[in-house]
């Protein structure tokens, strides 16, 4: 099992949901890509950040 952390920024608002795009560590290519988070949730945060648990 390995564990990652994934840092994403804010990108834009749509109807009903955040969208924010990752920042990849330097050197890799990015592991999601796109994140969209509802908005009751994101509120007004600029940056989110998400643990991946790998399961081997």
């Amino acid at each position: 099992m390995s564990k990652k952390v994934v840092m994403f920024e804010y990108e834009k608002e749509t109807k009903n949901s955040v969208r924010y795009k990752e920042v990849p560590e330097e050197g890799s290519a990015p592991i999601v890509g796109t994140l969209y988070v509802q908005k009751w949730f994101a509120g007004n945060s600029k940056s989110m950040q998400i643990s991946i648990d790998k399961k081997d």
